[in-house]
């Protein structure tokens, strides 16, 4: 009986189908037809489309040859570069020293040591075997090899490298002239051209992803000039050091990171501009190292609240947060409190502008530069200076605090005696203090310019600035080793 009323509700439903469909046939053509075959002549024009999408293939096979990839070899400690090993626990756990104590050591106590191989990427850019890659690739570069696309293989010997940048040159040595490719011109680039990014992912040898520069500009906090690209061409572990292409086969970038909550490519990924990489890898080339310009700054970027504060038309330049006793900016006499505006004609957008500007000028020679300083435009020359290893800049730490001395109800915040000056002894969390990181134990030095010694000049300060209705008062703050300003909003009665 089920089988039979299955067999039943099959027809129905068979039945009903077909139903369906002839009616729908003759409500369409009013006739029932036999189906045809698909008229491939009307799908054409999707195929002249499809054989207009671009081609990477010439491309690769011109460029590849000059792509290499770079394999480190080094001893460290068994735990991992740090020497510590990996735990399965959080640190501090209650289980970390004796995880700790059950590790293999040596005779001297120490981890021992173990064989370890990093991949990477690179490309030549000339016939006599200089090869370009990242710093984070070689390392110290004790142990290089550069592996060819035909798998062959070559030592390699470290030139030069620039944590700065995370660049790096090493060379090989070849009797017969060697495939290389050349710098293209990044400024050039806009959002939305086609890039190609040629590397080592994983280990697995020349590999090649196409994609669009994604963005321009980037800063990923990775050193003092970052200005990456950001490429959605697909980059991976291993990647590091290989070449970004434009459709003319130059290099525009030099692949150097990645965004990825996974560690694999989610389709952001960074690469340093061949604006940068040039210079830097020519000074490699030339000295074994980078020199850069140095002005002797701390300087920090300007914005809204700032510019208004100021009374600059728009944030632009970089606010000088403290000057470096003894340095260019000292003798030239550039002060706490202006802005860089200009540097040798060129106008300064932002931070960023400023830093790269002044590490490219050459150390030694004059540069003129605009200050913005007390509402008005001021023209200075400074002898640039090369840049140090370690920068001293005069500061001091705070001391014993003593009591309370005063307050500045309008700004949120309860401020001290000490002798190092006044320090901010507590915020009041719902303030614009509190939202724009002034914390206890700031030192503040100066109120709208002005420097101050005691807690009640910072309540004139204050006064003042409120009595010439402004919407704000600069301060320059001092926190360890670092000063900043921070313009605050004055509540209004």
């Amino acid at each position: 009986m089920r089988n039979g009323r299955k067999n039943t509700m099959r027809h129905r439903t068979l039945a009903l189908a077909a139903a369906g469909a002839l009616a729908l046939g003759a409500w369409a053509t009013g006739a029932v037809a036999e189906t045809a075959p698909l008229d491939t002549q009307s799908a054409a024009p999707a195929a002249t489309a499809l054989e207009r999408l671009p081609s990477f293939a010439d491309l690769v096979e011109k460029v590849n040859p000059a792509v290499v990839s770079i394999r480190v070899d080094e001893e460290v400690a068994a735990g991992g570069p740090a020497g510590r090993p990996d735990l399965p626990f959080p640190p501090g756990s209650p289980f970390e020293k004796f995880f700790r104590d059950m590790q293999p050591q040596g005779p001297d106590g120490a981890q021992p040591r173990r064989h370890a191989t990093a991949l990477g990427s690179g490309f030549l850019i000339s016939a006599d075997g200089y090869v370009v890659t990242n710093n984070h690739v070689v390392g110290d570069g004790k142990d290089i090899t550069v592996v060819r696309d035909d798998g062959s293989e070559m030592k390699a010997k470290l030139i030069g490298r620039d944590p700065k940048t995370d660049l790096a040159l090493v060379k090989v040595e070849s009797k017969e002239p060697l495939p290389y490719v050349v710098f293209g011109d990044s400024d050039g680039l806009r959002v939305g051209d086609w890039v190609l990014a040629v590397g080592n992912p994983f280990g697995l040898g020349g590999t090649v992803t196409t994609g669009i520069v994604s963005a321009r500009g980037r800063e990923i906090g990775a050193g003092p000039y970052d200005d990456f690209i950001q490429i959605d061409a697909s980059i991976n572990k291993g990647n590091s050091g290989g070449p970004t292409f434009d459709v003319r086969g130059n290099v525009v970038g030099v692949n150097t990171a990645i965004f990825s909550p996974t560690g694999g490519s989610v389709g952001i990924g960074f690469a340093i501009p061949s604006s940068i990489a040039q210079k830097v890898v020519a000074q490699l080339k030339d000295n074994g190292k980078v020199t850069r310009g140095w002005l002797g700054v701390t300087i920090q970027q300007v914005d809204e609240d700032v510019a208004s504060t100021l009374a600059l038309d728009k944030p632009r330049g970089a606010l000088v947060a403290q000057v470096a006793e003894d340095s260019p900016a000292k003798k030239a006499g550039i002060q706490t409190g202006d802005v860089i505006v200009n540097v040798d004609g060129k106008e300064m957008e932002d931070v960023r502008a400023v830093s790269r500007t002044v590490a490219d000028l050459k150390p030694d020679t004059q540069s003129k530069i605009v200050l913005w300083r007390d509402g008005k435009r001021k023209n200075i020359t400074a002898q640039i200076g090369t840049f140090p290893e370690e920068v001293a800049m005069a500061a001091a730490s705070p001391g014993d605090e003593a009591p309370v001395a005063g307050t500045t109800k309008s700004l949120g915040l309860a401020l001290t005696q000490s002798p190092d000056g006044v320090v901010v002894q507590s915020v009041d969390p719902a303030s614009d203090a509190a939202e724009k990181g002034v914390r206890p134990g700031d030192i503040i030095v100066k109120v709208s310019g002005k420097d101050v010694t005691k807690p009640a000049d910072v309540v004139a300060g204050v006064a003042e600035a409120s009595k010439a209705d402004k919407n704000s008062v600069l301060l320059l703050l001092r926190s360890e080793n670092q000063q900043r300003f921070v313009a605050l909003t004055l509540e209004k009665s």
